[in-house]
């Protein structure tokens, strides 16, 4: 009984897979169908038919990898490189023989050259002959890629060497600009320090002034007495003088004192007398 099951299993599996591949077959052939109504539109230069039978060959079948790389090409043709790119990576990865994936990497690297993607191009086409390295026709575009990447890289050195040159210009005058205006800052600020010297300079002199008149006496004011040790004035006389007209009318004190005492003696009597 089990084996009975078992070879049933077997049975229905097997009819199921050849159901299923002949789906598949039946939609690969429906698919080449729309692929080749596309190509007939494409070659009466009825893109948008051509289009559209191409993703309907794209939808129908996932193993019919010449509908994405015609309708790459097709793009390509209408320099819409964007979308044409994205159906030859769609190409390669359908592809199931080195033939068409050599195809499909060439046009990847044709549509990097157009956006002077030169770099991306140089892997576009090392990928392309990895799959079939006799192919001359790529071999020389990829010694132009790689002649155009060294170009590209040379230009690119040399405007970063003009811009680091110009940036260091700039950089110059931005720092001498810089200098002169500190110098004139600075000028400026000698030059006001010189007016503040000279302004203190003259106020002070201006000070001096007034200190020296208001030492200086006014007409008809008495001068002051100097503090510490007087100086004889004009009208006074020294102390020598004082002792000597102290001296003279003490002396003529003295006369006029012996001149009254005379005129005493003459009017009055004297007693003769003994002293004890």
């Amino acid at each position: 009984m089990k084996n009975l099951l078992y070879i049933l299993f077997l049975v229905a599996s097997f009819t199921y897979a050849q159901e299923e591949e002949k789906q598949k077959l039946k939609n690969l052939k429906e698919s080449k169908n729309y692929t080749w109504n596309a190509n007939k539109a494409l070659s009466e230069d009825d893109f948008v038919n051509a289009e559209a039978n191409y993703r309907k060959a794209i939808d129908k079948s996932s193993e019919n990898a010449a509908a994405p790389y015609n309708l790459g090409n097709a793009y390509y043709a209408k320099e819409t490189y964007s979308e044409a790119f994205s159906r030859f990576k769609q190409a390669g990865e359908l592809a199931t023989t080195k033939e068409e994936k050599h195809k499909a990497y060439h046009n990847m690297g044709n549509v990097f050259m157009k956006e002077k993607q030169y770099d991306k191009a140089v892997e576009g086409y090392k990928q392309a002959l990895r799959n079939d390295p006799t192919d001359e026709e790529t071999r020389y575009n990829l010694a132009l890629a790689q002649e155009m990447l060294k170009k590209k890289q040379d230009e690119d050195k040399k405007n970063q060497d003009k811009d680091d040159k110009k940036d260091k210009n700039e950089e110059n005058k931005d720092d001498k600009k810089d200098e002169n205006e500190d110098k004139k800052e600075g000028d400026n600020k000698d030059d006001k320090k010189d007016k503040g010297d000279e302004k203190d300079k003259e106020n002070k002199e201006g000070e001096g002034d007034k200190e020296d008149e208001k030492k200086q006496p006014n007409k008809g004011d008495k001068p002051e007495e100097q503090k510490g040790e007087q100086q004889p004035r004009p009208s006074q006389l020294s102390p020598q003088q004082v002792q000597n007209l102290l001296e003279a009318m003490q002396n003529e004190e003295k006369k006029v004192q012996e001149k009254m005492d005379a005129k005493k003696v003459k009017g009055v009597k004297t007693k003769n007398e003994k002293d004890w």
